[in-house]
Parts: structure tokens; sequence; C-alpha cells
């Protein structure tokens, strides 16, 4: 009787601390999602949507930046129905993205899907060391002008301060999962809005002020300042910049799959989607309205870092301060999915190596800390290599960007697109198969446009650049 008492008890603690799947229960919910949805899609690029606004006039811009989030949530929420296949509630777990699209599409799309989405999040990890080395750089340069003036020589090196983050991303690499980064991302979304609000509050001011330049509903005019082909490569460049903002498809699954099971992962992550692309909105309007207001037609591609503000410089400092604490953790919840597809990669080949398979752990106080030789090794490899491509090729925006415009069709809209007429055994040819067809094919042209505007700046930049001796 004892016994049988005791088994029942076992059974009950394993199903407690276990998911259907055989993994330790999962504890993440809506609000959790919804913060590292933030983190990933509210970077530093919002200060920049003021710019890409300046170029679209308000009509369009406005207009662009709503169409795109709500394509964005409908086709997100197409991802969120594949998490499990073949029923979106009871079926088997799709852990990342690539799994979803060989269980519903095959071997031949599951590999392009591979290509696609690791290539960017390589090239974001590297665009990200970039972005927080400006930042770096821009809180010396305001402590410069504020005791210089604003035409002092203020230029310096970004390279020191790469070799700086680089460090630290080295120390967080060794986290071992996706599913520990919920501390680190809250924080970063905390300072996404902190960098938003100040870049937008700055805008307010000089509104309210009386300073604002004159704007239009049709976006910079073409003049002597600026050529019809030059206005049509800034639109292309602010259209790319509008519909690449809204990607987070590249670990919309590894967030997924930190929910826990009940309700089901798809509902909540519905509503996740719902509130994280909704902010995302908010905040892209409000910065890029009020920064458009400002500046008019001088808008600078990025209002705290290409100093459309020098004054309070104090306030400009904190904005960018925001900017660096956000890139921190932004750049483990984009390298966490990389990191994780290599690691089970090296342990389906070498499943009985220590090197790579084997947990130590080691005490330091109170404080157990747990590392693998394997992820040590490597992750420090990664972010070395990925810290000295970006000072190499401080420009790699440009890269990251064609990276971005090669990603957002086949990964936000193709995919989700093809995978749900699987799902649901849509009719070929039928209005619903040609209407999803028809959206897939207007956002492949904006990701040709968005790389054609990228291949053009890689070309300008290219022709001026000396190896690690940038500055600025």
């Amino acid at each position: 009787m004892d016994t049988e008492a005791t088994k029942g008890i076992s059974i009950r603690d394993s199903a407690a601390e276990f998911d259907d799947d055989g993994r330790i229960k999962r504890t993440g919910n809506v609000l959790t999602a919804t913060t590292h949805i933030v983190t990933v899609v509210v970077g530093a690029g919002v200060l920049a949507l003021a710019w890409a606004m300046a170029q679209l006039g308000w009509i369009a811009g406005i207009a662009i930046m709503v169409t795109f989030s709500s394509i964005s949530i409908y086709t997100y929420n197409l991802i969120a129905d594949c998490y499990r296949y073949p029923h979106p509630t009871n079926g088997k777990r799709n852990y990342t993205y690539m799994q979803a699209v060989d269980a519903y599409l095959g071997g031949t799309m599951h590999v392009f899907c591979g290509l696609v989405q690791y290539a960017k999040l390589a090239g974001l990890t590297v665009g990200y060391t970039i972005t927080i080395s400006t930042s770096m750089l821009a809180i010396k340069k305001a402590i410069c002008f504020h005791r210089r003036g604003h035409q002092a020589y203020c230029k310096f090196s970004n390279n020191p301060y790469m070799v700086g983050f680089g460090m630290v991303q080295i120390l967080l690499s060794q986290i071992p999962n996706f599913s520990k980064l919920t501390y680190l991302s809250t924080v970063a979304a905390i300072t996404s809005f902190g960098y938003a609000l100040i870049g937008s509050g700055l805008s307010l001011a000089i509104l309210v002020s009386g300073k604002g330049e004159a704007t239009s509903l049709f976006g910079n005019k073409i003049g002597p300042e600026l050529s019809k082909a030059e206005k049509i490569w800034r639109v292309f460049s602010a259209l790319g910049n509008i519909a690449l903002a809204c990607s987070y498809a590249t670990v919309v699954y590894d967030i997924m799959d930190t929910l826990k099971s009940y309700p089901p992962e798809s509902k909540q992550m519905k509503k996740a989607n719902v509130y994280g692309i909704t902010t995302m909105t908010i905040l892209f309007l409000l910065c890029g309205g009020l920064g458009y207001a400002a500046f008019g037609d001088h808008t600078p591609g990025n209002i705290l870092t290409g100093f459309g503000f020098y004054e309070p410089f104090w306030l400009v400092a904190l904005g960018n301060v925001c900017i660096v604490i956000h890139m921190v953790g932004a750049y483990q919840v984009l390298a966490q999915p990389f990191f994780h597809i290599i690691e089970m990669g090296a342990n389906m080949v070498w499943p009985s190596s220590d090197f790579i398979n084997k947990e130590y752990s080691t005490k330091m106080g109170s404080l157990t800390i747990s590392f693998n030789l394997f992820r040590l090794v490597w992750r420090t490899i990664y972010v070395i290599v990925a810290t000295v491509i970006a000072m190499a090729m401080p420009f790699f925006n440009e890269f990251l960007a064609l990276l971005g415009a090669i990603g957002f069709w086949p990964l936000i809209v193709f995919f989700p697109i093809q995978m749900h007429i699987a799902q649901k055994q849509i009719t070929r040819l039928s209005l619903k198969w040609f209407l999803l067809q028809l959206l897939s094919f207007m956002c492949f042209l904006v990701s040709v446009i968005a790389a054609v505007g990228s291949i053009r700046g890689i070309r300008k930049n290219i022709s001026k650049y000396k190896l690690f001796m940038y500055k600025q």
C-alpha cells in the first residue's frame, strides 16, 4: 500500500516538473513573451524612423508603418499556429522555425529557411556591436561638444568600445539557454522605452519652443540639395527601414518555447504578438512623427547618435546609455538561437563526447555556476569573430540592411503563408489562396527594393573605407 502510494506521488511530482515532451516545465506567459518581442523589435533603429518619415512624408510614412505592423500581426499569428504539428494546440512541438518549416513544407524549404535565418542572426550580432559602439561614442561626443562647443573636432575611434562590448558578451554568452534570459530581456525592454521616450521628448521640446522645421505631406522636396534620383533611393531605403523594423521571426519559436502549456502556446503567443507589435507601432509613430516635425528636411539618420540634439548634453548621454543597456540584452536574445542550433548539431554528431555534452559545476560562495567546455570555447570564439568583423567594417550596417532585406520576405511573409496553406489545406487557385499569394508577392517587392538600396549604400561606403581606421 505504501509502495503504491509512493508511486502515485512520484508520478504526480514528475507530471508537475515536466511538460508533455519530457522537458522541464516551461513557465513563460504572455507578459514575458511580450517583453522578449519588445526587446528584439524596439531596437536603436527606432531612432532612425524620423529620417524614414522625412523621406516619405506624413501620409505615406504613417500609412506604411501601420500597414507593415498589421501585416506582421497577421503573419506572426500564422507562425504561432504552426508551433505544433499538425494541430495548433495538441500536436508535436517544433522547437525552431526550421523544424516548423520542415514539418509543414519539407526538406528543401527547411534548408533554405535555415540559411536565411541563421545568416541574418549572425549579421545582427555584428550590427549590434557596431550600434553599441556608436552609442558609447555619442556619450563621449556629447560631453566633448558640451565642453568645447558644437563646432569642435570631436571624432574618436570606436574600436575600444567594440572590444569592451565583446568582452561583456563573452561572459553573457555563457548563459546556457534562452529561457534564462527573462530578467536580462526585461531590463533591455525597459531601457528601449527609455531612449525612445528621450528622443521623442527632446523632439517635442523643440516643437514646444517653436523651433520646429517645416514638414511636408510627401516628404523631402526635390531641389538643389536633393535630386530626383537621390529622392527615389532614399524612399527605397525608408521603405526597407520600416518593413525590416518589424522583424523578430528569427527568434519567434525560441520565445514560444518558453511559454507554459496552458492556455495553448499559440493563443498566448497571439496575444503577445498583438501587445508587442502594437507597442512597437506606437513607439515608431511617436519617434518618427515627433523627430520629423522637429527637424523637417534636415532630420538626421539617428536623432540621438546623429546629434540632432546637443543640449541638455546629460539627457542625450542618458539616452545613449539606455541604448547601450538595451543592446547588451538584445544581442543575447538574438545570439542564443544561433548558439543553440550549433550546439544541438554538435550533440547529434558526437553524442558521447564529454567535451560537448558534459556539464561542470563550480561554487563561488553561495552561488553555483554550471559550465560546459564546448559552450565556453565555441561561444567565445564566435563573439571574438563577430567583434573583429565589426571593427574591420564599421559601415557593416549596410550589409546588415541587406541581410534584413533578404530575410524580411521569406521569414515574415513567405514561410508563414505557405505553412498556413499546408496546415489548413487551402485549395490552390481559390480566392483565399490567391489573396495570400498576392500579399506574399507585394512583400517580396519590398524586400527587393530594400536590397537594391542596401547594395547601393555598400558601394558608396566601400570606396572610402580604410581597414580599422574608421572614426566617428
